[in-house]
Parts: structure tokens; C-alpha cells; sequence
């Protein structure tokens, strides 16, 4: 990891590297009043919790106390055990509230800061991070020192909560002004690392071919040749990597992604009764996960089994992409539209408790037979495969299902009689507590699974999936587009928006935006995605060097920073490289090709570095190098025979558009023919002889495809 170059020193405090309370008898905290579903998950600690904010950051420079900023989200599994543990605790909780400011921190609202104080502890600790995150900064908000999930006490050689307190408290007492000097010495060194990393020392030549490449290679020697997928220990779903991979067209990268298609569909990573993913499996044949389901990884890994679909024709692929959808719809979505960030791993306080299934559980809804097939398909055993070590009370013998035998190489019969099987269980599992829902709308997610969603409906005909794309983008617009100040607002709760923008929501609300014009071909969603362009130019663009800064600039930020890597979601610049390259392609104009370029230009030196944590960008730099097909729709009368057309074939860099809108002068000037919408299939400025006829143009594009492989 490039982090592990930077050199910092901890000086004396390197050794401490390392949903709802029930309200009856509790007294609230500040928490109360907040929004975020994270932050109301401790308002009724006995922690004198501070949302993060000037009342905070002034406590603590008035009472000279350290903060403690602990930073999670609300479908956190580790989150959940450390507020339980610690956060719950009276003796941590007095302790707290006596010597330090305590702030809590939802990521998902704040992202900006959570990069801030990940990429310090990533600095200090050489360690990849993960949440909980809890640092200790000085009262000018500079990083000092901290970690992830503590115990509350030394256990295993892993350093105890209530310990590190009374370590870091003792310090700060005894040599504060050495604590204010290093954290200052540090910061200062991170700053002039990150603007060094960034620094423009390229050229626009050095955007090549090779590079792509070499990175497939690279990433196909990094995949598991066995299971697929990074790595053999725990196993995420990096969708950005897997269809880096898959839209290469070589052939052995082709069925290494969908032999990783094949395995996580049949893991207990993929919820094999109600649909979507779980977040990660924590084994490395995707087994057994941990079970929240985040509306990002739903976004990505709907395009992934789209794009399996497509290229392999299996229809496996296909149903497993309208689970994925269908369960957004059903269990993610605002009665107005909008989309939900994510359900949680527990209900009734038991990690997977909802999605798990014990035999005797089994036994009393399934058939003599179908509990045979349960054991002899779907791997269920008497003492099952899953148990919580976090929990001092686990539950016992719990199932995740799983296709044992895999799902490709059942018969008929089989097939029909699991389908029955998992039919009676969905009918069981919806009369379950259900996992809370974290209902909070965030633009930047949303934005992803509008995309998704519009491409869904587009690509297997669904006219639900499109309505369900186009009312979340109409309810985002509604609750967070400012449209007076040209302002996109983060987040949306309750009637309730923030205050805070974010470069995430800017531009994947942006990539959402042109997705679905590309779906309906509406000319004021790209006069809308022009608009949000040139906003996230104005508030995030590093016009010097290239790259998007996360947060805008604020006094709250001790350091601006730009994302690293495409991990769970793509970095805000991977986005903006393809979507300021697809702009200058629909509308020529020089200034967004200009933003791409020198984005792509900036993240060279990650990308050489690390391919497998660039799959996002690598995408873009394809797209970049290309000269991509254009198909122009002229006309209204036909023209949704003709998008669906558009959609039955498989091209990741063809351009749909229409005539109208901020489109090119040559995109304008070509015209209907015969009362009828038609098709123009261009390539720069050289096209093929236009088609009126959808069935012509489904065998026009497919003939394109072919040539251009």
C-alpha cells in the first residue's frame, strides 16, 4: 500500500495503536436530535455524546481536553459490539465524560472527515483500518493517535479500551505541549505527503494502452484461481475490479470474473431466499458473511451480473441480477422513491438472526424430501456453519444457506423442487423481525443505484425498474437540489436535508443523471448532468494538478483530501474521469475532456502501483483511449422500440443519445427520416446509414460489436 512509504513517528503514544438502546431509565444525550440512524443508536448512552460540530470543537479548547472522535455507521457489525461493550459501560462512560470532548461520527454522512482521520490511522498504525475508528485528536482537530474495535478491557494480547483511556489521558496531563508539537509535526507531514502524491509530473501521452494491459494482468494474477475473487481469507465483492476484468474481452479474464459470478451467487454471501448481497464473506469460498446489505454493493454487483449476463448469455446471471433489484424495491426504497443506504446484520440484538435457519426451524415448514434436498443442495446441517464469537449469548446451530451443489449442475427437477424450497422460506422470513433499516437518502449512493436500476430496465425490459430509477432520481432532486443556490445537498432524512456537500454525490448523482438519460433519452436530465458537472468542477476539481477533493473547503477539515482507492465504492475522481469523458464526447466540449484527462493523469502513479485497488478508474482510462460508438436517436415516434433494441447487446463504451439537449452540433444537425425516429450508429463523425427499424438495428449494433473486437 503506497501509505506504508509515508513515515511517521508515534513518539510516546505508539503502543496504543493497535440499533437503538432501550429508553426506559436511560437519560438522553445530545444524540437525540440528530438524523443519522448511527448517532441515534447511542442517544441514550451514558456517554456525553456531541454530534460533530463548533459546540464540541469549543468545549475543548475551552476545558483543554483531547476528543475522542468515534466514527462508524449504523449497519457496522463491530460498531454495534463496541457501543455495547464500551459505549454502554458506566465506569468507560464516567471516564469519558470527565477527561475528553466525545464526538460520534457517521461516515456515511461525513465522508470527508472519516478519510481524514482513516488515511492518519492508516499512516500511523501500516494497517488497512476498518470501523469502528476512534482517534484521539488535539482540540484543533489534528490526529494524535487511535484505533478500530477496542475491548473494553486487554484481552488477547489486543490493547482494552478503559486501559488506552487512562494511557492517553495520562499522557496528555503529563506531556502535553510534546503531544501538541508531534501532532503538529505530523500533520504537517501528512499535508506535504498527500500534496507530493498528487503533484501533476505527467503527460497526456503517458495515458496508454499498455497501461490497461498491464493492469488485467496483474489483477487476473491477483485473483483466486480456485473461488475467485481477491485474495484467500475474507472475500468483499469488488465489482469494480471484477468488471474491469469482464469487459476486457480476453477471453481467460472472461471466465475467471465468471467463475467468481458463479461462487458468490451460489455463497452465502448472496441471500439466497429474499435476494441482494450481504456486505462480505469472511471466508474464502464466500460461505458465511457478515449479513448487512449496503445499497452500493446492490448498485455495483446489479451492473456485474448484468454484464455477466450479457457476455455469457446464462440466465442464472440474469435472475440473479432481478433478486438484486427486486429486493432493493422491496426493501430499500422510500414510499416516494428514494433509496435506502442499508439494512442491518442483527435483528432482535443476534447477528444474522433474520437470515440464518436451524434445522428444527427447517423441519418444521420443509417436507421429509425437501429436507433432504436442503441437506444434500443447500448444505444444512444439524450443527450449521455460522456462529457469532462477538456475542457472549450466540445463537446455536445456525444455517446460512448456500448452493453446496452447485446451482449450474442441478437438474430440472432439482431446480424446481430448491425453487419451492426457498419459495416457502421467503414466505417464513418475511413474517420475521426484520434488520433495522438505516433510512437515511444519500445523493452519492442513490445516484449509483439510479444508474443501475435504469440500465436494469432498459437491458432486461422491465418497465418497473425504469419508473423505480426515474422516482428516485425525481425525489433526490426534490429534497436535495437546491436549485436557487445550484447547490446538491448530501444526505435527506425525515423531511430533514444536511448541510454539507459532498464531491461523492456530485458525481455519482451525475453518473446516475447520464445513465438514465441514456435510458429515456429526456434532454433535461443532460442539461441536469451538464449542470452537476460543472458544480463539481467549481466546488472539488484540484484545478492544478487534477483529481477531485472529497469535501469542500471547510474549517472542519484539517486536511483536503482526494480518495485513494476504488474500494467498497469507487474514489469520486475514478467517477469523474468517465463521466467528464463522456460529457466532452456528447457535447465536444474541450474543458470537460480537459478535467478527464488530467484526473487520469493525476491517479497514474496508484494505478501503476496498485491495479487491483483501481478497477473504477482503469474503466475510465478504457473509455478515455477509445473512440467510442455513438448511437443517435432522432425523432420520438418509435423511438422506445429503439432503445430497447439498444438494449438487448453488450457494448461497455457505446454512447446513447439523442438530438436534443447540449448535445454537439453534428449529434443536432442529424435528422429523422419518414415521420419516424432513426437510428444513427457514428464513430466520430462518420456514421452508418440510418435505420428506422429496431430489428435492423439490434442486427446493426451486434455486426458493430463484432467488428470492433
Amino acid at each position: 500500500m503506497i501509505l506504508k512509504r509515508f513515515l511517521v513517528f508515534l513518539g510516546l503514544l505508539s503502543h496504543l495503536v493497535a440499533f437503538g438502546a432501550e429508553k426506559e431509565g436511560k437519560k438522553a444525550n445530545r444524540l437525540e436530535n440528530e438524523k443519522s440512524p448511527y448517532l441515534l443508536l447511542h442517544a441514550y448512552n451514558p456517554v456525553d455524546w456531541y454530534p460533530w460540530g463548533e459546540e464540541a470543537f469549543e468545549k475543548a479548547k475551552k476545558e483543554k481536553k483531547l476528543i475522542l472522535l468515534s466514527v462508524g455507521y449504523s449497519t457496522c457489525h463491530w460498531c454495534h459490539v463496541m457501543e455495547r461493550e464500551s459505549f454502554e459501560n458506566k465506569e468507560i462512560a464516567a471516564y469519558l465524560n470527565e477527561h475528553f470532548v466525545s464526538i460520534k461520527l457517521d461516515r456515511e454522512e461525513r465522508p470527508d472527515v472519516d478519510q481524514v482521520y482513516m488515511t492518519a490511522f492508516q499512516a500511523m498504525s501500516q494497517q488497512s483500518g476498518g470501523w469502528p475508528l476512534n482517534m484521539f485528536l488535539t482540540p484543533d482537530l489534528k490526529p494524535l493517535t487511535g484505533g478500530t474495535y477496542f475491548p473494553p478491557e486487554d484481552k488477547n494480547g489486543q490493547p482494552g479500551f478503559f486501559p488506552v483511556l487512562k494511557q492517553v489521558q495520562g499522557v496528555w496531563t503529563k506531556n502535553r505541549e510534546e503531544v501538541l508539537a508531534q501532532s503538529t509535526e505530523m500533520h504537517k507531514r501528512m499535508g506535504e505527503y498527500f500534496r507530493e502524491l498528487h503533484e501533476q509530473k505527467t503527460e497526456a501521452g503517458d495515458l496508454k494502452r499498455s497501461l490497461v494491459d498491464q493492469a488485467l494482468q496483474r489483477s487476473l494474477a491477483g485473483l483466486d484461481p480456485l473461488w475467485g475473487g481477491l485474495g484467500k481469507d475474507m472475500k468483499f465483492p469488488q465489482a469494480s475490479i471484477f468488471r474491469f476484468v469482464l469487459q476486457s474481452g480476453d477471453e481467460k479474464a472472461k471466465e475467471t470474473i465468471l467463475k467468481t459470478c458463479r461462487h458468490m451467487m451460489n455463497g452465502g454471501i448472496h441471500d439466497q431466499v429474499m435476494g441482494g448481497f450481504h456486505r462480505y464473506a469472511v471466508d474464502r469460498e464466500w460461505l458465511v458473511p457478515h449479513f448487512e446489505k449496503m445499497l452500493y454493493d446492490q448498485a455495483q454487483l446489479l451492473d456485474l451480473y448484468l454484464d455477466a449476463w450479457k457476455i455469457s448469455g446464462d440466465e442464472s446471471f440474469r435472475e440473479v441480477a432481478q433478486g438484486i433489484a427486486d429486493y432493493v424495491l422491496r426493501d430499500l426504497t422510500h414510499p416516494e422513491g428514494g433509496f435506502y443506504c442499508a439494512q442491518d446484520a442483527q435483528s432482535e440484538g443476534k447477528e444474522g438472526k433474520c437470515f440464518c435457519w436451524t434445522v428444527e426451524q427447517l423441519a418444521k415448514v420443509l417436507s421429509e424430501d425437501e429436507m433432504n434436498l436442503a441437506r444434500e443442495i443447500l448444505g444444512v446441517t444439524e450443527k450449521g456453519n455460522f456462529i457469532d464469537h462477538s456475542d457472549p449469548e450466540a445463537l446455536k446451530d445456525q444455517n446460512v444457506l448456500h448452493f453446496k451443489k452447485a446451482r449450474e449442475g442441478l437438474s430440472e427437477a432439482e431446480e424446481k423442487a430448491v425453487a419451492g424450497i426457498l419459495a416457502k422460506l421467503a414466505k417464513v422470513r418475511a413474517a420475521r423481525v426484520p434488520p433495522a433499516t438505516d433510512d437515511k437518502i444519500l445523493a452519492s449512493w442513490n445516484g449509483m443505484m439510479i444508474g443501475a436500476m435504469a440500465r436494469a430496465g432498459r437491458v432486461m425490459n422491465e418497465p418497473k425498474y425504469l419508473a423505480a430509477a426515474r422516482k428516485a432520481h425525481d425525489f433526490v432532486k426534490a429534497k436535495l437540489w437546491d436549485e436557487k443556490e445550484g447547490r446538491l445537498y448530501h444526505r435527506w432524512r425525515e423531511g430533514e436535508r444536511d448541510e454539507t456537500v459532498q464531491a461523492e454525490s456530485y458525481l455519482m448523482f451525475l453518473a446516475g443523471t447520464r445513465k438514465l438519460y441514456e435510458a429515456e433519452l429526456k434532454a433535461e436530465d443532460l442539461i441536469f448532468a451538464v449542470k452537476l458537472a460543472e458544480g463539481a468542477k467549481a466546488l472539488f476539481y484540484d484545478e492544478k494538478n487534477g483529481g477531485f477533493y472529497q469535501g469542500e473547503k471547510r474549517d472542519d477539515l484539517v486536511l483536503r483530501l482526494k480518495g485513494q482507492f476504488d474500494g467498497a465504492i469507487p474514489t469520486e475522481s475514478s467517477v469523474a474521469a468517465r463521466e467528464f469523458a463522456v460529457l466532452a464526447k456528447v457535447t465536444e466540449r474541450e474543458d470537460f475532456r480537459k478535467v478527464a484527462e488530467q484526473t487520469l493523469r493525476s491517479y497514474l502513479g496508484l494505478m501503476k502501483e496498485s491495479p487491483t485497488g483501481m478497477g473504477e478508474m482503469f474503466m475510465s482510462l478504457s473509455f478515455y483511449l477509445e473512440e467510442p460508438g455513438k448511437l443517435v436517436i432522432a425523432g420520438e415516434e418509435g423511438r422506445e422500440a429503439m432503445l430497447e433494441a439498444a438494449g438487448k447487446s453488450f457494448d461497455p463504451h457505446r454512447l446513447v443519445l439523442g438530438t436534443e439537449g447540449p448535445v454537439s452540433e453534428f449529434t443536432a444537425s442529424l435528422p429523422m427520416q419518414d415521420g419516424k425516429a432513426t437510428a444513427y450508429y457514428c464513430v466520430g463523425q462518420k456514421c452508418q446509414l440510418p435505420v428506422t427499424d429496431a430489428k435492423k438495428l439490434d442486427s446493426l449494433l451486434v455486426k458493430m460489436r463484432e467488428e470492433s473486437k
